[in-house]
């Protein structure tokens, strides 16, 4: 009867890193979700179409780009700026490129400042939405089609938003299967 003891509190430990290690798990999509919903922390919304509304009032969209520290890609906006009416969809562009000798794949995260307005910060399409391939030498431009939701002026804190700054910050992934294939199909087409 002295085993019961140390073999329960063994087995509380067990349960105790089993349930720590299944809420770390799930507080990622979690949280990402929570930021999609809520707009919080600079997230922004994903629509299919553009708004119903477009209001007289005009805002000011910045678009900043950077790199994580070991991708070897540039990558900047095409237009550091437009003005555009509320409600009104806009197209923007982001140029790549990758000057590297071999194939490198990129995911963008991004968000939207002040953070007040990421969730009436709409995208209907976007590059950020899928990863990217650059061949070698490829340079390409991205688009991202968005609008700023009418309900930003009724807003209590977002209402004095007058210039909202989209971000975004590429970072290198793994190939995805089949990629360096297809470039070493091309380079052997070519020879």
């Amino acid at each position: 009867m002295a085993m019961a003891g140390p073999k329960k509190t063994v087995l509380q430990l067990v349960g105790v890193v089993v349930v720590m290690g299944a809420l770390s798990w799930a507080s990622v999509p979690f949280y990402d979700w929570f930021c999609r919903v809520t707009g919080f922390g600079g997230t922004t919304g994903v629509e299919t179409a553009g708004a119903e509304q477009v209001l007289d009032r005009t805002i000011k969209i910045r678009f900043d780009a950077s790199l994580e520290r070991d991708m070897p890609w540039t990558f900047k906006p095409v237009v550091r700026e437009m003005e555009l009416k509320i409600g009104e969809t806009a197209l923007a562009f982001y140029e790549a490129h990758n000057p590297t000798d071999r194939p490198v794949a990129g995911s963008a995260s991004y968000n939207v400042f002040p953070y007040e307005a990421g969730g009436f910060f709409n995208k209907i399409d976007c590059f950020c939405f899928e990863q990217q391939v650059l061949q070698p030498g490829e340079r390409v431009q991205m688009p991202v089609t968005f609008f700023v939701d009418p309900e930003i002026v009724t807003d209590r804190d977002a209402k004095y938003v007058h210039t909202i700054t989209l971000s975004y910050t590429f970072y290198e992934i793994d190939l995805p299967e089949g990629a360096a294939d297809r470039d070493e199909l091309a380079g052997a087409k070519t020879n």
